[in-house]
Order: C-alpha cells, then structure tokens, then sequence
C-alpha cells in the first residue's frame, strides 16, 4: 500500500496535519497554490506567512500541480477554507479515485446554500457523504507542531473510513477519537466559531471573566438547539468537537476568531480587523451562514443574531451585549423537551 496523503492547501492548519501525518513517517504532498510557498517549503523546510519559526519535516513536500499532489495518494486531506471548498474540490475531482480516503478539517458552512463541507465535497467528487471523513477539536496549529498534547475526533458514518483516518493520523501526542454523528461533529466545529467571536468581543469591551463564562455557557445551549434540529446527536456537543473546541477557540489569543472579537470590542470596524488579520477568519462568514440558517429552520440563535448585526449591520459591540442582557426572561433548560431528554437518558 502506498504511504503517501496529499494535503490540500498549506495554510497553518494544513500544514500541521502534515506535519502530524510526516511524523508518523508518511510520505506528505502539499499542494499549494503560489511557487512561492512551494519553493519555500521545499528548500527552507519552513511555511512562515502561516507558521513563523516553525521548521517543517523533510518528508514534506510541496507542489502546485494538484495531479501531482494527488496521484497514487492513500488519502486526500482537504484543509481549504469554506469559501475555496468547492473550486479546489472541483480541482481535485479528475484525479480522485475511489479507493482513496477522503478526509477535511474545515470548519464552517458553505455561505450561498448553507450546506456542510462534506456535502460540498460529496457532491464535486460524486460520491456518497458517508464517504467522507470530518476531523475536528480542541486543536490550535501553533501548538500541534509544538507536539503539544492534542486531542480530536474524527467522524463519518463510515465506520471504516473513521478508523483508516484515525489510524493516518493517531500517535503519541495527537489522538484521535472516532465517532458517528458527522453532521454534529461539523456543526459544533463550525458554530464555535461564533461563539469565539463572541467571547473575544466581550474581553476586547473589557467585559471580564463572568460574561465570557455566559457567552460560552449560552453559546453551546444555541448550538445545541440548532444542532438537534438539523439531525445531530446531542451527546456529540458535551464531547471534543463540542465543548472541548469551543472552550479553547472562545478562550485563546492563538484564535483568530478571538482576536478578530477582540478587536471588534476594541472598537475598531469589520474591514480594518480583516485588513490585518492577514488569514481567513472562519466565524465571520459562519455568522452570516448561521443567521439564514436560525432563520430557515425557526430556532432562536440570539448570540450569532447579535453579531450578525454587529459585523454586517454596523451595530455597536457594547448595544449588541446590552440586547442580549435585556432579552425577556427564560427558563435555563428550556432548549431540551422533556421527552427528548427522557429519549437520551434511557
């Protein structure tokens, strides 16, 4: 069998899960879109516009030729941001092959039809959903290539295909859980997003510990209801995907999210925060997603309701937090009928 994965593209995350994969003594291909970048990794070992400081495996290679990339590869590990999903699937489609293992890390939502990333990606190569593998987590890419202790989950309603990516990428400072519930595993992944925009907001207004314990707290009750009307196993949301990755993207100046909240509180605009981030910062266009969403299927989202209009309709951090405080009164556990509850505790 062979021991080569492509990873498509080389941005931060990207690049430590080739370093993960190279470590556990895989032939890595990163397909990257610049010679730039392809010629730095491949003669200076290192990536850094996206990891600074970091010295990269020799068992990483690089290319620009996606069939180069791609050909006799084991596995395809897709780390492209939501709004690239489909064109650089698309580009991957004349060379993929059935027997390879397909697998992404992206978190969020594809803006325009407000589909998952494994459906995107199911519908360009043709191929069953099930197919795909989802990996997400507690998982910032500065520490990963640290060797930092890691820990993240892989889903897919593939049993198979969930233990074969479990397998690539498991060793003794990356684990790697499986589970079923893809369709949480990619919810949770995507919405904490917000949740971490949120919290960075709410420091950058100098807010304190007690609102960003209650943003995360109600941040993971609305995911939760959006969660469990779209099909996801509730259980999914206490675990690594849910819990775990929000409590560290909402808490960490290593998230991009958190900074870009940070500096929303701070009172600067949306496109100055853009303007100097320099990297894609998922939550803002999952905040736009999550709104249509809340909206189609009739679930109160009143946290992602606020930043919508914060980030797309001008409306002052400090008034946004004043709505959600002002909100009528409710009862804590009213997210969970009753009879759902029973239906998970049986």
């Amino acid at each position: 069998m062979s021991d080569k994965v492509a990873v498509l593209v080389a941005g931060s995350w990207g690049t430590a899960l080739a370093s993960v994969l190279a470590s556990n003594h895989l032939n890595v291909v990163v397909w990257t879109r610049t010679e730039e970048q392809t010629r730095e990794i491949n003669e200076s070992h290192t990536n850094n516009r996206y990891l600074p400081g970091v010295e990269l495996s020799s068992n990483i290679r690089a290319t620009t030729h996606m069939e180069e990339a791609v050909s006799s590869a084991v596995a395809v590990v897709i780390v492209a941001p939501s709004s690239a999903m489909r064109e650089v699937t698309g580009q991957l489609k004349p060379y993929w092959t059935e027997d390879m293992l397909v697998i992404h890390a992206t978190k969020g939502f594809e803006t325009e039809s407000l589909k998952r990333m494994s459906t995107v990606i199911s519908e360009e190569l043709g191929c069953e959903e099930g197919r795909v593998v989802v990996l997400s987590g507690p998982s910032h890419a500065e520490e990963v290539v640290r060797r930092c202790p890691t820990t993240v989950v892989v889903a897919s309603s593939d049993a198979a295909a969930a233990t074969a990516a479990q397998d690539l990428f498991m060793n003794t400072y990356f684990r790697v859980y499986t589970n079923r519930d893809m369709i949480g595993v990619e919810l949770a992944g995507a919405l904490k997003n917000i949740i971490a925009l949120g919290a960075g907001m709410s420091d950058g207004l100098g807010f304190g510990d007690n609102a960003k314990a209650a943003l995360i707290t109600r941040g993971l009750a609305e995911i939760l209801r959006i969660g469990m009307e779209m099909g996801a196993n509730p259980l999914t949301f206490a675990g690594l995907a849910g819990i775990g990755d929000l409590v560290v993207t909402a808490t960490s100046q290593h998230s991009r999210n958190w900074r870009a909240g940070s500096m929303l509180g701070q009172g600067k605009k949306l496109d100055e925060v853009l303007g100097s981030m320099g990297m894609v910062v998922e939550g803002i266009r999952t905040t736009k997603a999550a709104h249509a969403i809340s909206e189609k299927y009739g679930v109160q989202m009143p946290i992602a309701d606020q930043l919508y209009h914060v980030l797309f309709q001008d409306r002052n951090p400090r008034t946004a937090v004043e709505a959600l405080m002002g909100r009528d009164p409710k009862t804590e556990m009213e997210l969970m009928p009753l009879e759902t509850w029973e239906q998970w505790h049986t």
